[in-house]
């Protein structure tokens, strides 16, 4: 059988394994075209940024007054939130510094959150999701056959986050995402963690046990989380690795350097299940590279040539003996046999439209802030 030959963008490295993507007169595609866009927009890592991020600060102090915290930051132990949880100490900040253990944590990961939450001097804080809740739901969703099976994880660590956050008075949630290393992801190759409505319709078909201790979002959690309607105050996510200069590269040299932090490989590599997706499942099952969508972010804020991208692209995803250990170690994880796991990558593919979900209310809702914000209501 012959191999399928994809077309690649000229500028970036992203190609036609992403159905949707489209190509200009020059080859170049819409993701890279669209992320410039967005860099161009809210990436200010000037004097902008500064006044931006001081204003930000000196906030988020006003609104902890009284309080033993400012602001939550969660911490994965991946570099864009051990970066953010060490600037937070460069700028005065008292953060609540959280971490969602949901079962899959390398050595590297937990080493790294307690060398450098001892090397800043804070408390960490740590919620356990329910093991058996957790693996049950995992399992319902690879029997799914959808793309993003980080849902489970992530749904969990939002809604903790936010929740405790809520439970705690703290205004201001610090998260890790930047447009420098996640200003493309294509949509056709995965689907929101925020969809409780979906999530609960998977497990309901698939899973096996109830899910008493799970944490989730609803509808109305989310669009206090995302619109920030001044009537209904509530937790506000802010993205201050936005307003600064950001290279994970050097982030990653400071780490080491200051707090013995440990490169974990590739992002998102933190947790060993995420790995074993990312690096097996999707191209294997689904026939993309998510890697694609990283240097090509990476591209896009200048941080990486395309020449360096593509070569990049050639190093495997996986070495045979190190598959065979994470798949080996993910199976027993989740109670799955060898040949369950044939049967799972066999499952005809689908998508988040074949189940219920609550997409277009979450559409509507993200317009709704639109209109907010031309208002003026919303900043």
């Amino acid at each position: 059988m012959s191999q399928k030959t994809y077309q690649i963008c000229t500028r970036c490295v992203m190609d036609t394994s992403d159905p949707d993507i489209s190509f200009d007169a020059n080859g170049q595609c819409n993701h890279c075209s669209d992320a410039l866009r967005r860099l161009e927009q809210s990436y200010m890592p000037d004097a902008r940024g500064q006044e931006k991020l001081e204003k930000l600060v000196e906030e988020m102090r006003h609104a902890g007054r009284g309080k033993d915290y400012d602001c939550l930051i969660g911490l994965s132990g991946g570099v864009d939130s051990s970066w953010l949880t060490y600037k937070s100490k460069e700028w005065g900040l008292r953060p609540l510094v959280f971490h969602v253990d949901a079962g899959w944590n390398t050595p590297v990961a937990e080493q790294n959150i307690q060398r450098l939450i001892s090397h800043l001097g804070y408390e960490l804080h740590t919620c356990t999701i329910d093991w058996e809740e957790m693996r049950d739901l995992q399992r319902a969703y690879l029997y799914s056959a959808l793309a993003n099976q980080d849902v489970p994880q992530d749904h969990a660590f939002f809604a903790v986050l936010f929740h405790t956050a809520a439970k705690m008075g703290l205004r201001y949630w610090l998260s890790g995402f930047n447009l420098v290393s996640e200003s493309v992801l294509p949509r056709a190759w995965g689907y929101m963690a925020m969809d409780s409505r979906q999530l609960k319709a998977i497990h309901k078909r698939f899973g096996q046990r109830p899910l008493r201790h799970f944490p989730t979002l609803s509808f109305w959690d989310c669009c206090k989380f995302y619109n920030d309607i001044p009537l209904f105050p509530t937790v506000k996510a802010v993205t201050p690795l936005h307003w600064m200069p950001y290279n994970p590269d050097e982030a990653k040299l400071v780490l080491q350097r200051e707090a013995g932090w440990e490169n974990y490989g590739r992002k998102h590599s933190e947790s060993r299940f995420t790995k074993l997706i990312q690096n097996y499942y999707l191209p294997t099952k689904f026939g993309f590279d998510i890697r694609r969508a990283h240097l090509s972010s990476l591209i896009a804020a200048g941080q990486m040539t395309r020449e360096e991208a593509l070569t990049q692209l050639q190093e495997p995803l996986y070495e045979p003996e190190e598959l065979r250990e994470d798949t080996a170690f993910v199976l027993e994880r989740l109670g799955l046999t060898e040949a369950d796991w044939e049967r799972l990558m066999a499952l005809p593919n689908r998508t988040f439209r074949d189940y219920p979900n609550r997409s277009g209310m979450l559409h509507a809702a993200r317009n709704v802030k639109v209109f907010l914000r031309r208002m003026g209501i919303v900043k």
